[in-house]
């Protein structure tokens, strides 16, 4: 499980990720028909609110473990942190 509000804890996931970080590197792998379908998923497999998924989400895009782990998906999802900044 992650810890503290600004890095993800290291843990017996790969790359010195926790089971939980790489629990929701999976969930952003793949494509969602609609956001009740995630957040159903974020709810039930981990166990957590929506709000605390999206913390440890943000946290983890700024994890270079994250980033060695799964390129693809954090810079993915860092782009489109970044465009969502730029509109506000």
């Amino acid at each position: 499980m992650s810890t503290g509000s600004e890095q993800p804890s290291g843990g017996n996931g790969t790359g010195g990720l926790s089971e939980e970080d790489e629990a929701v590197l999976a969930v952003e792998r793949r494509g969602w028909p609609n956001p009740g379908a995630k957040e159903r998923v974020i709810r039930e497999r981990l166990g957590m609110s929506p709000t605390r998924y999206y913390q440890v989400l943000n946290a983890l895009l700024d994890d270079p473990r994250a980033l060695a782990r799964d390129p693809v998906t954090v810079n993915r999802l860092r782009r489109r942190r970044d465009e969502r900044r730029g509109l506000r």
